[in-house]
């Protein structure tokens, strides 16, 4: 394994600038994480790229595919008598129907912002007489961990812990926006940490049923650049999965993180911000932990209404950019946030909004490490 300071040469990545546009090519591609978007708007890379390489956001980070109506259930369990709901702090000003956890805890509701699942064990050891339920958000990067803390607090005795599991599975969300009409991505930038839970296998169906390029990569300024490069070089014609990120990923991934998870959740349809319900999208809690789920309390819903003009879910599946949306930047910023692609560390719109791509790399100092 190499040290990760050798993708982090700012040589290294003038060199890889330079060969994709020797290439002269050009494609359009998904980077699938939200972590990726990140990356890449703070290194100021698109601007770095050649005209005819556009990058675009999918449906990456956790946060902004929950729906409005899993917002509003995590909103009504926070209000039940006698509960705590503890969550990350991502979640917190994600808004649904008509509040957000903010504006809950604000009025009453016992809401507490954790690092961890294993947090939440805690509060329910120290508060036995309260019902500690724990928002699980995320994909399968952050479900085994949420199952190993079920299985602790089963482990423990602690009966107090409940979980609202509100997971995402990768794979049939990449299905599902790959078969739209019109999508129109020449490849795929796939994540990092999901990988190195589920491994490269689980993407195969990509090039062998779509004939969709797709490179499985890191975090580092080099690995997306590598990326993009491999992506350039297979085109639709040789398309097959390639792993850059072989440093952190198996084919196989990993199977004692698989094997908890399986314990606990099983495959459910989930419906997913910006696109629609997609089956086997979700993860539920399995009928042996059913007394650990908070998803079967009856809670009073609002009814749902018409989007508010956000247009955070046509960002999601690559349709539009964030400059696109009217709100961006003026009634929508970060402090005021109107969706959920402004609210999370991840979003799409937070990272164009904090790393202004129209400045470029030079004035806004970023990425001038690697400009040309």
């Amino acid at each position: 394994m190499r040290y990760i300071d050798e993708f982090r040469v700012p040589a290294a990545a003038r060199e890889l600038l330079r060969e994709i546009d020797a290439l002269d090519a050009h494609g359009t591609f998904m980077e699938v994480c939200g972590t990726h978007t990140m990356a890449i708007s703070r290194a100021g890379l698109r601007p770095l790229l050649a005209p005819g390489i556009d990058l675009i956001s999918g449906p990456g980070c956790p946060v902004c595919v929950t729906a409005d109506a899993d917002i509003d259930r995590a909103i009504a369990v926070a209000r039940k008598p006698g509960v705590i709901l503890t969550t990350f702090g991502d979640m917190m000003k994600v808004p649904g129907t008509e509040d957000s956890l903010a504006s809950a805890s604000a009025s009453g509701a016992r809401v507490r912002v954790v690092y961890s699942p294993l947090e939440s064990l805690a509060i329910a050891a120290e508060e036995p007489g309260s019902q500690v339920v724990f928002l699980g958000v995320g994909f399968e990067t952050t479900a085994p961990a949420v199952a190993g803390t079920m299985l602790e607090a089963r482990r423990q005795g602690i009966d107090n812990l409940r979980v609202l599991s509100f997971h995402k599975l990768v794979p049939p969300a990449l299905r599902a926006l790959v078969g739209l009409d019109d999508f129109d991505v020449d490849g795929f930038i796939l994540p990092g940490h999901v990988s190195v839970i589920i491994g490269s296998d689980a993407y195969a169906f990509l090039p062998v049923e779509f004939s969709m390029p797709c490179v499985v990569t890191g975090f580092e300024v080099t690995d997306i650049l590598q990326a993009i490069l491999r992506l350039l070089k297979m085109g639709a014609s040789e398309a097959s999965l390639e792993v850059e990120y072989a440093r952190a990923v198996r084919p196989e991934g990993n199977p004692r993180a698989l094997e908890v998870m399986s314990q606990v959740f099983e495959s459910c349809d989930a419906q997913w911000r910006g696109l629609f319900t997609i089956p086997g999208s979700g993860l539920a809690i399995r009928e042996e932990f059913a007394a650990m789920d908070a998803g079967t309390w009856e809670v009073e819903l609002p009814e749902p209404t018409r989007s508010k003009g956000c247009r955070c879910g046509e960002i999601l599946c690559g349709r539009i950019k964030p400059m696109d949306c009217p709100f961006f930047g003026g009634r929508c910023t970060p402090d005021n946030p109107v969706g959920p692609c402004m609210v999370s560390s991840e979003g799409t719109c937070a990272s164009y909004y904090l790393y202004s791509e129209s400045d470029g790399p030079d004035e806004r100092g970023e990425g001038a490490d690697i400009g040309r």
